[in-house]
């Protein structure tokens, strides 16, 4: 009996100790991206090309709507009158084959820019055909180490893995959404606090998966392993809070679009 109770003793410390690992930190505004032009409303993605030097921002809703490339000062270098190409929702770096890629609204597919002299996009090549998503609206996010694609799955509350090289439907990750290990709860009664459309992949030990809370204001990062929350990270009042799009993640800066003054803010 002693020995059961010794056990149980060790179980509640042992999950004390892993609540107690849950990491805060408060974020502060480092650099923003302003966006040229006047059509979109909504920030679709910011993705950092390791290589050039050189972020690359865009508006969702169209292929004619902006595009902006944008130095490491935040510094606008592409022509003002730049178009995306294509109506993104996930852009990213694939070290691997060395090229922008992206997923596109609803069916519109995955696909990879081609890049001028100079760094801009001068064209798009379709690489898969099709929904390989969740949803019409999912921005998906790349692990380059596994090669996958993750998205997030707002009527599930959890994250969904395509493999980059099939964009076929692997697996889920179950998440326990505001809630470190050992704590109870349900997903269901906080799935409307997230921003519906994009999950960010940090590459961060036991923090790789990361979404918005625009109730509270908090990005939250989840190990990919265990689906549980293990960081908070607190936004300064004024920050943007999209419910939906808006919210990327590129070389370590976390970014929120204001709509009102158009400028993708970053915070670190």
């Amino acid at each position: 009996m002693k020995k059961i109770s010794a056990l149980l003793l060790l179980a509640a410390l042992s999950v004390m100790t892993v609540q107690a690992q849950l990491e805060k930190k408060e974020l502060k505004q480092t650099l923003t991206l302003k966006m040229p032009g006047e059509s979109g409303s909504n920030g679709a993605a910011v993705a950092w090309h390791p290589v050039l030097k050189k972020y690359y921002a865009s508006m969702a809703g169209n292929a004619s709507f902006p595009m902006g490339v944008f130095d490491l000062a935040g510094k606008l270098q592409s022509d003002e009158e730049m178009e995306a190409l294509f109506d993104i929702r996930g852009l990213w770096y694939n070290s691997d084959t060395k090229t922008l890629q992206m997923n596109g609204y609803n069916d519109f597919g995955w696909a990879e820019y081609e890049l001028d002299k100079k760094g801009f996009p001068a064209d798009v090549t379709v690489l898969r055909e099709g929904m390989n998503q969740p949803n019409a609206q999912a921005a998906g996010a790349y692990n380059a180490r596994a090669g996958k694609i993750y998205f997030f799955n707002s009527d599930e509350g959890n994250i969904e893995i395509y493999d980059l090289a099939t964009s076929s439907y692997e697996d889920a990750i179950d998440l326990t959404l505001g809630r470190s290990a050992g704590k109870s709860g349900d997903n269901a009664d906080v799935i409307d606090n997230y921003n519906s459309s994009t999950v960010i992949y940090t590459g961060l030990p036991r923090a790789e998966i990361g979404l918005f809370n625009h109730e509270k204001q908090v990005i939250e990062l989840y190990d990919i392993k265990t689906g549980n929350l293990t960081r908070k990270f607190m936004l300064p009042g004024d920050a943007p809070a999209p419910e939906m799009l808006n919210f990327a993640y590129a070389n370590g800066i976390y970014w929120l679009f204001d709509k009102t003054e158009r400028t993708w803010k970053g915070y670190k």
